[in-house]
């Protein structure tokens, strides 16, 4: 079987020649991947951080589920913004301090936050001004300038070229919705002084979610799969506060993917085991990941197999720091073959990681949890 036979078969509730093995590598290892400084793939997009992703799967030689590394948006959507820019307002050995900002009469107007570009890191969004040390009025700036092969292209045009540059070696899937409307102590508080705020922004990202989905499936090409999850749902949110907020997008999208025949899926890193009680007996959720263990999450994966294995493709989940990122390549082996074990009896498992590996991952890690899956993991 090829990578995208072998996860259509998972997803549809068939047998596959060998278990699914997709490390959640995400960015910072394609980045890494790549030799050049990281601010050359976030920022300047000389290789698009989905380009380098692919380039990494291909690289290891395993099977991806591609969920949502890539925006497809639409002009008449109004999702594309033309006239906000970029700017470099400060610069160091080791990072570009960048501030987006408009031009109107000849002048600039600029946001009040701004982003770190690391050397030989992924960046850090949404730094206040203050503990930027940045001035409320640049007294000098560089524009950015895009270097990004691919020009302008979004959309059907661009969704087609990454399926294209993907071809065998997996799925690629679209992001539409969310599971997560509060990811800050700072929105906690404000939840509950202003519970009305998140009800109606609740509603809006719905009513958006439904507009996008049905654009997503008039396209000629269209995604493999929808993603509608949010990293660390169950964070700062409680399980009844997603219940209010979340699980309204989460059963309308996935319930859309039904009557479209398209699968869902939903990555949530951190505590999951609610989350996935849920999606399992109130949604029509296809794929939930990455099933952390403890500390980082709460996950009992052969548990969770046996309790919503028989609805749910379940995928996760080695120790992405213990195990991953500081073990050796027995212990790797002998945690892969584990989380066989547990959880790929009769189908729906892919085998995984606890949400991201590090960027100084050891190759030799990856490329023996993939082995661990194609020999120890056959059917």
């Amino acid at each position: 079987m090829t990578s995208r036979e072998r996860l259509l078969a998972v997803i549809r509730g068939e047998i596959p020649d060998c278990v699914p093995v997709a490390p959640d590598t995400s960015n910072m290892i394609p980045a890494r991947l790549t030799g050049k400084p990281f601010w050359d793939i976030y920022l300047y997009q000389e290789i698009p951080i989905w380009k380098a992703y692919i380039d990494c799967v291909k690289h290891f030689g395993f099977d991806s589920l591609m969920d949502g590394y890539v925006p497809i948006l639409f002009d008449e959507l109004g999702q594309i913004d033309h006239d906000t820019k970029q700017a470099i307002v400060k610069k160091t050995e080791d990072k570009r301090i960048v501030r987006s900002y408009k031009e109107a009469g000849g002048k600039q107007f600029w946001g009040d936050r701004v982003t770190y570009y690391f050397k030989d890191n992924p960046p850090v969004h949404n730094i206040p001004l203050k503990q930027a040390d940045i001035d409320e009025t640049p007294s000098h700036f560089e524009p950015v300038i895009s270097r990004n092969p691919y020009g302008n292209m979004h959309g059907e045009e661009l969704l087609r070229t990454v399926k294209e540059e993907m071809g065998d070696h997996g799925l690629v899937g679209v992001f539409c919705g969310t599971s997560c409307l509060i990811g800050s102590a700072e929105e906690v508080y404000e939840y509950y002084d202003y519970p009305e705020r998140y009800e109606e922004k609740s509603r809006r990202i719905l009513e958006n979610a439904e507009r996008y989905f049905h654009k997503l499936m008039s396209l000629e090409v269209k995604p493999d799969f929808i993603c509608t999850g949010g990293s660390g749902t169950l964070v700062y949110q409680t399980p009844e506060t997603f219940r209010k907020l979340g699980l309204p997008i989460v059963k309308r999208i996935t319930a859309l993917c039904r009557e479209y025949g398209i699968p869902s899926h939903v990555h949530s890193c951190g505590p999951e085991t609610e989350l996935v009680k849920i999606c399992h007996d109130e949604t029509d959720l296809t794929i939930i990941d990455p099933l952390e263990i403890p500390p980082m999450g709460d996950c009992n994966l052969r548990e969770i197999k046996r309790l919503y294995g028989d609805k749910l493709v379940l995928k996760g989940n080695l120790h992405t720091t213990d195990v991953m990122l500081n073990g050796s390549v027995k212990d790797v082996i002998r945690a892969s073959k584990q989380a066989i074990d547990d959880a790929a009896a009769g189908g729906r498992f892919i085998l995984s990681t606890g949400d991201q590996c590090g960027r100084d991952t050891p190759d030799e890690n990856l490329f023996a949890m993939i082995e661990t899956a194609r020999t120890y993991g056959k059917y």
